[in-house]
């Protein structure tokens, strides 16, 4: 892997020569902008507004640009003079268990390699350290013009570098949780924590971007002329009574567990709005149920529809008939209760 950033790292007067690594890479599909006229290719020049002309890479420095407009060139050897340590360091300035750092905190992910073959021994002294001790390594170093906060920790055999959040670039969460006053019945929580345990088979190895599968299907056809790929239906959400109702049929769904109460009267849409997000689940877990449900009511409609071609005398007594029997067949059961839990 191609090194980004050499320096070292210190730790007390111990001098690791490192390489700083990429730890990620990204698998999107690229895309490239065009002219949707023509199909011609959009490029990005660089172009200097007193000369009215493009520039190359090597004509190209950095500047500040003050209140009034004013530019001032800052080159490389100006940057070499920062009066910190930290500009080719990896400065470790404490140590702190792992749980203590807010995942908030943590953006970009590198490998630290060892610079030359004397770095192997103190690289490897450092890295036994952190097992030890079951702890990371806070340190501040300087990178892409700026000086960062890290934390270093170990993966497999190797040191990893997240880079951190300034404490102050963290923004404190008020006014997001719901200021409504909620009581959670024993049974909710009962049942979200079956949920819960039933999703936990499913493993981060089994994951895989859908996404970006369905784009590769999309430019494979747009490539060979074939006809582009039928966009499935969307599941139709199905509106459960409440949440109780919501977390048994997810924790069934997820089980593989029949749906028993596939058929039990629904609410209107705007009570299950006010539940809680996981009722989401409900709803994608019970929409197969219905569908397989509603199959057959289709297929009697669709033959009593053409009996009723031939008997149109009978046609508005035969429909309001079975409207009132469909609804003489809805339960009541559990309305009561799940007014209690909205509310």
């Amino acid at each position: 892997m191609r090194s980004i950033w050499n320096g070292v790292i210190s730790f007390g007067l111990v001098r690791i020569p490192i390489k700083l690594v990429n730890a990620t890479e990204s698998h999107a599909v690229p895309f490239r902008e065009i002219h949707t006229e023509d199909g011609g290719r959009i490029r990005h020049r660089k172009f200097c507004e007193l000369e009215e002309r493009e520039v190359t890479a090597q004509e190209i420095s950095r500047g500040y640009e003050e209140a009034d407009g004013t530019i001032i060139p800052i080159t490389d050897e100006d940057l070499a003079h920062l009066p910190i340590p930290t500009a080719r360091t990896i400065e470790i300035v404490t140590f702190v268990p792992e749980d203590s750092i807010d995942p908030l905190q943590m953006s970009a992910a590198y490998y630290l390699a060892a610079g030359r073959a004397p770095a192997a021994r103190p690289y490897t002294l450092l890295r036994e350290a952190l097992k030890r001790g079951n702890r990371v390594a806070i340190a501040k170093f300087a990178l892409r013009g700026r000086e960062r906060l890290g934390m270093l920790r170990v993966v497999g055999e190797a040191i990893a570098l997240h880079g951190l959040l300034w404490p102050d670039e963290v923004r404190a969460p008020e006014g997001i949780a719901p200021d409504a006053d909620v009581t959670l019945h024993d049974k909710e929580l009962n049942l979200a924590d079956d949920l819960v345990d039933a999703l936990s088979e499913v493993g981060l190895e089994d994951l895989r971007d859908e996404y970006r599968e369905a784009v590769e299907q999309v430019v494979a056809a747009k490539i060979s002329g074939e006809a582009l790929p039928e966009v499935p239906e969307p599941e139709r959400g199905v509106e459960v009574l409440d949440l109780t109702t919501a977390l048994e049929r997810s924790v069934r769904a997820v089980r593989g567990e029949p749906d028993e109460e596939a058929g039990v009267e629904r609410l209107p849409r705007r009570r299950a709005s006010r539940s809680s997000p996981k009722e989401t689940g409900g709803r994608k877990s019970t929409s197969k149920a219905e569908k397989k449900t509603a199959s057959p009511a289709r297929k009697s409609t669709s033959k009593t529809s053409q009996a009723e071609k031939k008997k149109t005398a009978a046609k508005s007594t035969a429909g309001k008939t079975s409207s009132k029997k469909a609804s003489s067949k809805k339960p009541p059961e559990a309305r009561t209760p799940s007014r209690k839990r909205s509310a």
